[in-house]
């Protein structure tokens, strides 16, 4: 497994000022966005890496200098690398203009890129010639020819990557096979940490571990975007159980949370317990609604509501097995559910197809009621297929991309609906397990589904 860290830069002066920064080198660090990095790296100081990039953009390099300070304690022999693939979105017409100042005089094209982003295009002349520039096409391009050039050159290693909030979106997106048009579905906070795990080269499978964690600046999650009038998320998945721990398949088989699992709950609560919450939807099943109903103590006028829609995959006859005894019962079946899961029919259980309809009808009600009572602030307790699928269907990924994502017992995922219910969601965080004590790796069992 070859194991890639991804740090967006520190806060910067153009951050603050609220301008577009692209390309451009004139935006330095603040004395937060310099404090802010010295925290990633004693987060990431116990990790041994192999090798550490970033971009030449002074903004990002001082950052990985930074963080360097504490990882060459642990790694002396490595050094940094400037890797041009690493440098920012390129978007030559708008850098050093304000935000709002795009937003106001040159509203068609702004629309574009928040509506549209794969379709934006810019007319730039460069070398003496007009050309037609799509600047988040061309950034997918170049995070894939990153990925090309560092996987084969790291196989099985741990790397530390700093760049920037635009290549970072389009580095996990290009692993994951999210959509150029979903390019403002996932946010990359200024010292946000995000974790993947490749199997092999681009294009084999990979896991999103986590993304965009902020707890190590003391901030539990991604703050609220300033113009957010609508409705955040906080996707959940229940404690350990028994069979978690031991590696046997659950599915609809209700087992309940073992002591662990309990002591789980009790630290998503502590974690939460600040969290203004409205409303609380949980499967129906008793493991997360034993979770759900831990975490709601901090929150006694919260009714937990029961969504039928968010049960477990139903594994059918693979049910209270584990994966010797499956293998020996349906051979090659396990390596197809490892391989092509969207093709898979559990014997007398359900297929993902079946899971993903029922349960984005419930989290289109959910969201529907949501919406409807004003609320602000929800969490959704469910289980780990059922997250999986979740994050596809809100990212634009088909059935077959579900191992892309890990879901760790009592880990917390951060979904924003930031205008409406027609807007698109943007995933702030997933798979945040800092509040469980494994710092930025998810140290939780994995367990069978």
């Amino acid at each position: 497994m070859t194991r890639v860290i991804i740090v967006r830069h520190g806060e910067s002066t153009y951050n603050t000022e609220k301008r577009i920064q692209g390309r451009s080198d004139a935006s330095r660090l603040t004395e937060k966005g310099r404090e802010d990095a010295s925290l990633v790296g004693k987060a990431l100081g116990s990790i041994k890496f192999h090798a550490l990039y970033c971009s030449p953009l002074q903004r990002a390099k001082e950052t990985a200098e930074i963080i360097c300070q504490s990882v060459q304690a642990h790694s002396p022999e490595v050094k940094l690398q400037v890797e041009d693939k690493l440098r920012e979105i390129d978007l030559p017409l708008w850098e050093g203009m304000l935000s709002s100042e795009v937003k106001q005089n040159l509203a068609e094209d702004y629309r574009t890129w928040k509506e549209q982003p794969h379709e934006l295009k810019m007319l730039v002349t460069r070398d003496g010639e007009t050309q037609t520039h799509f600047p988040v096409l061309s950034l997918y391009a170049q995070a894939q020819e990153f990925w090309q050039e560092l996987l084969s050159r790291h196989q099985g290693e741990t790397v530390l990557v700093v760049g920037h909030n635009g290549i970072n979106r389009a580095l996990i997106s290009t692993a994951l096979g999210i959509p150029a048009a979903r390019y403002h579905c996932i946010q990359q906070s200024n010292c946000g940490v995000s974790v993947l795990n490749f199997s092999g080269g681009l294009g084999e499978t990979v896991q999103l571990e986590s993304m965009n964690q902020t707890q190590h600046l003391g901030e539990n999650f991604p703050s609220l975007r300033p113009n957010h009038q609508g409705l955040r998320l906080l996707l959940i998945r229940h404690g350990e159980t028994e069979w978690n721990r031991q590696g046997k398949f659950q599915g609809q088989i209700d087992v309940p949370l073992n002591e662990n699992g309990k002591a789980q709950a009790q630290k998503a609560a502590d974690f939460l317990q600040d969290v203004d919450i409205d409303f609380a939807v949980t499967s129906p099943m008793s493991r997360p609604q034993e979770t759900a109903k831990i975490i709601l103590q901090y929150h006694q006028d919260v009714e937990l509501e029961l969504r039928d829609g968010l049960r477990e995959i139903s594994h059918g006859l693979w049910e209270g097995k584990f994966e010797k005894e499956i293998e020996e019962e349906f051979p090659g079946e396990l390596e197809r559910w490892r391989t092509i899961p969207g093709e898979v029919q559990m014997p007398e259980g359900e297929n993902l197809q079946q899971v993903w309809e029922r349960s984005v009808v419930a989290w289109q009600n959910l969201l529907e009621t949501a919406f409807a009572k004003g609320c602000k602030t929800g969490i959704v307790v469910a289980h780990d297929a059922t997250n999986k699928t979740l994050l596809c269907h809100l990212l634009g990924l088909s059935p077959e991309s579900f191992w892309n994502f890990r879901q760790g017992n009592c880990a917390v995922s951060v979904i924003d609906y930031a205008k409406g219910l027609d807007d698109l969601p943007v995933l702030q965080a997933m798979n945040i397990t800092a509040h469980l004590g494994g710092g930025v790796l998810d140290k939780t069992a994995a367990g069978a589904l």
